[in-house]
């Protein structure tokens, strides 16, 4: 039973609740950039339009693209072969190592890439990182998208770190020339601890000429670390496969606030909210704004609430579409 489905007379009883929003929260450029762009292709496109993984991590995104006739796919294979005429696959917002580029062309496939500016940018630092000769160590979770782009810019010059740990064990001399990046979506403290692990292993470590963390995934944190003290439960808006979402709820708890991921109002079991008296919201950067009214409309069902917010920061930037996108 969710909190919409409460008996009436035992949310009469619910006294007022505060319903502490964190600002920023939801899109960011990168996810309303990628999102844009599927549906402008979808608009203009005269043969199917495959989207490779999903364009970001959110079900409620890939289901509405769905609906509208966007294809999923894990891997280019999957698009029938030859192609249909006016067929068009779109890279997601995480971005695709060279050899995907390559499969594309060879293919002879319409390419619209995705791919955030802020993930761009690391992978232009991999290539020159690389091509000097450095070691380029990329801090960031096995298996994640972004991540595998990254690693297949520069394969035979480029090692996974995920944790402190990892420093420590891997095989290289403290004078060797290194390099480190970030995947884009990383929790700021955790991070900070490997960088500082890496500094003292090595000597020669060179660093991105800026920070690799995107502002939306600083801001959000930022945002859930001034409110989460206040709180007695923290939900974060966000499916299981959101990198910068799970980082929110892990900082939270982290600050010993129990907190949960949750995709809508659907998801939250009552029991997390028993004898609380301050609810956090916030959602991760590629949850639709709407699910954050969603989940309040729910909240307002089990009694009456009290809904503050208070900005750490106001955002403004905004991406422009693929040049492609652009022409059509």
């Amino acid at each position: 039973m969710t909190i919409a489905d409460s008996p009436p007379q035992l949310q009469s009883q619910l006294s007022t609740t505060t319903v502490l929003l964190a600002s920023p929260r939801s899109f960011c450029a990168g996810v309303q950039r990628a999102i844009e762009t599927v549906e402008r292709v979808l608009d203009r496109a005269t043969g199917p339009v495959y989207v490779r993984k999903q364009i970001v991590h959110n079900r409620t995104v890939v289901a509405e693209l769905s609906s509208r006739g966007a294809i999923f796919v894990d891997e280019l294979d999957e698009i029938p072969d030859p192609p249909a005429l006016g067929t068009v696959v779109v890279f997601s917002a995480h971005g695709v190592s060279p050899a995907v580029h390559a499969a594309a062309k060879q293919r002879g496939l319409e390419v619209v890439d995705a791919t955030c500016p802020l993930v761009t940018k690391v992978h232009v630092e991999a290539t020159r990182f690389a091509g000097r000769g450095d070691t380029v160590l990329l801090i960031g979770h096995a298996g994640h998208e972004e991540t595998e782009g990254t690693l297949g810019v520069a394969p035979e010059s480029t090692l996974l770190v995920q944790n402190v740990d990892d420093v420590a064990s891997l095989d290289l001399p403290g004078d060797a020339q290194v390099s480190y990046l970030t995947q884009t979506t990383l929790a700021l403290d955790e991070t900070s601890d490997v960088i500082a692990a890496l500094r003292r292993r090595f000597s020669r470590l060179s660093e991105p000429p800026s920070e690799d963390i995107c502002y939306a995934t600083t801001n959000r944190q930022r945002a859930v670390d001034a409110i989460v003290g206040q709180c007695d439960v923290l939900l974060v808006i966000g499916s299981q496969n959101s990198s910068n979402s799970q980082r929110l709820v892990e900082l939270a708890r982290r600050r010993d606030t129990p907190a949960y991921l949750i995709d809508g109002p659907s998801d939250i079991d009552p029991r997390w909210l028993d004898a609380v008296a301050v609810i956090g919201v916030t959602a991760g950067a590629s949850a639709p704004p709407q699910l954050v009214e969603q989940v309040v409309d729910a909240l307002r069902q089990r009694g009456p609430i009290d809904v503050v917010e208070d900005p750490v920061t106001t955002e403004s930037v905004r991406f422009n579409l693929p040049r492609k996108v652009r022409a059509l």
